[in-house]
């Protein structure tokens, strides 16, 4: 790494130089020793039943004891994890990571058509799911390797007469549990309670042994599994901990987790990270109910919250959100997306704790720069590399570029991924020669060594957060018998930064644009669903022929 990093030169009393990435040997040694460090503290509150990390400690050696005992799955096999942010999450998660699996988090929205991408091109042999979705499972698992399924009910961990009826209500009056057909499923509920009080073996884990597949469009085409070690993640986690632990005081502060468990920054920061510092965190399992969620701020108020612009912006909008106590808030923090100034401004004069934001990826753990703490803040920036990162920027030639000229930028770190997962010497075009992880986001560094993004080189649309890739919604589309081209789009739009437009010739005059949604819809994730559908005589091309996106606008 650089020794002549600028920013640390021009930022030194508040820019830590290096983290203590050796802390542990593995993300079992993390979990562990916090589990025992704040063993009667509580640890994950959901629907206002909380456990502590000794239970979360106990609940995930049993779920690795039945994995180890139960099933033919061994150290290195892959088992999906399809749950929302519920107390499930972290017991299985722990709990497979001790049974040293690799991790394949799962959208719980996903289509049956996204779940079987994933899991086939994963390998994985074993899925946690929500029974809410398990009828998507039965629909394609005759498709896959997946011979061990674990089913949970949301209100399973609350436990109880509450418990009971949160699996009452969903189940027979929401009706939001189709029937489906599992014979082989175990509940999750049962391995608990068969494997209480009992301990895994102990596991020989490498740093560089894969813990996690983390999938992502990577700069590209259909979702690639980014192979994270448990290296990548701890060293991240100790990155982010270098660069805010001044803020760490004490155990039992509360942190707001919103975001899916499921999306790596949340996995990686308000899960793992939070967890060394003996935390409480709330997580909230439907942030798209204001109302509600708004609820659960007034009951909890928070000293850290993680969101998007959009999560933001919707609590700002909420005429109940003003009435909420903010004098423990210490740090808010964007990410995903760009934080518009408006909602930052906003945040500020309300709470008065400015809204921070950061840059990651998948592929990076994901934090690879921060705003500086205490110092120099610059809205629409995403700060400067975290300790032991070194970020710059290419032209196409993956030639550095100097300060102030636009190219893409390149991250080189500890918390750098793997690689895809079985895309081979593929991999090699996804760095530079000399290490560098290019992110197909096209930035400059400006005169103060911030880092900006500018564009994004692959033609990626971000949908409040979440990456969507024309690729994968043309090919839906094109496979409507009444279509005959149809190019994919991101359209500027002021609620989720950017929204999927269609583009479409018609093959058939009859084709309506009912007929596109119903058929999205069916195959794709409501946030990769075109909310514009335009239909055209002709679409533009270049002179061999391929649809320009970049003029569909």
């Amino acid at each position: 790494m650089p020794s002549n990093r600028p920013w640390i030169k021009n930022y030194p009393d508040f820019v830590p130089h290096n983290a203590d990435l050796d802390r542990y040997n593995s993300l079992i040694d993390l979990i562990n020793e916090n589990s025992e460090k704040y063993h009667s503290d509580p640890s994950f509150f959901c629907f206002d039943k909380s456990l502590s990390y000794g239970e979360i400690g106990a609940f995930s050696d049993a779920f690795a004891h039945y994995i180890q005992t139960n099933t033919n799955l061994k150290k290195g096999d892959r088992i999906a994890i399809q749950l929302p942010n519920i107390l499930q999450f972290p017991i299985v998660l722990f709990g497979a990571i001790k049974a040293g699996l690799v991790v394949v988090n799962t959208n719980p929205l996903y289509t049956p058509h996204e779940m079987k991408h994933q899991f086939k091109d994963s390998g994985a042999k074993a899925i946690v799911i929500l029974e809410n979705f398990c009828k998507n499972l039965e629909s394609i698992i005759d498709d896959t390797n997946i011979y061990t399924v674990i089913t949970t009910k949301i209100g399973d961990q609350v436990g109880g007469f509450k418990g009971t009826i949160i699996n009452t209500v969903i189940k027979h009056i929401k009706k939001m549990v189709p029937t489906f057909h599992l014979p082989q499923a175990i509940s999750l509920k049962q391995i608990l309670s068969k494997s209480a009080n009992k301990t895994p073996k102990a596991i020989d884990i490498n740093r560089n042994d894969i813990a996690f597949l983390q999938y992502t469009g990577g700069t590209t085409g259909l979702s690639k599994g980014a192979q994270l070690s448990h290296s990548n993640i701890i060293s991240n986690i100790m990155q982010c901990h270098a660069w805010i632990g001044n803020l760490f005081d004490h155990k039992g502060e509360i942190v707001i987790t919103a975001l899916p468990l499921y999306h790596i920054f949340a996995l990686t920061i308000n899960c793992m990270l939070f967890y060394t510092t003996g935390a409480k965190n709330i997580l909230v399992t439907n942030p798209r109910d204001m109302s509600g969620f708004l609820k659960i701020l007034k009951k909890y108020p928070m000293n850290y919250i993680t969101g998007v612009n959009t999560l933001y912006n919707g609590m700002l909008n909420h005429p109940e959100f003003k009435k909420l106590k903010f004098d423990q808030l210490k740090l808010s923090v964007g990410g995903g997306m760009s934080i518009q100034k408006v909602v930052a401004d906003k945040w500020k004069s309300i709470t008065g704790v400015d809204l921070l934001e950061g840059y990651g990826l998948s592929e990076t753990s994901p934090v690879a720069s921060f705003a500086p703490l205490g110092g120099k803040h610059k809205i629409g920036f995403i700060g400067i590399p975290v300790p032991d990162t070194d970020m710059a920027i290419f032209d196409d030639q993956q030639n550095e570029l100097p300060q102030g000229e636009h190219g893409e930028i390149g991250i080189k770190g500890p918390q750098v991924h793997q690689g895809y997962w079985n895309v081979g010497e593929e991999n090699k075009k996804y760095f530079t020669e000399n290490g560098y992880f290019l992110t197909g986001d096209i930035g400059y560094m400006d005169e103060d060594f911030f880092f900006k993004i500018i564009d994004r080189k692959k033609e990626m649309i971000n949908v409040s957060g979440f990456n969507v890739y024309p690729n994968e919604v043309e090919k839906v589309i094109s496979e409507h018998p009444k279509v005959l081209e149809v190019g994919v789009t991101g359209v500027e739009d002021k609620k989720s930064s950017e929204l999927v437009a269609a583009f479409i010739v018609k093959k058939d005059p009859t084709l309506s644009a009912d007929e596109i949604k119903l058929l999205c819809k069916e195959k794709l994730t409501n946030y990769k669903i075109p909310k514009q559908i335009h239909f055209r005589e002709e679409l533009p091309k270049s002179n061999v022929g391929k649809i320009l996106r970049r003029k569909l606008k």
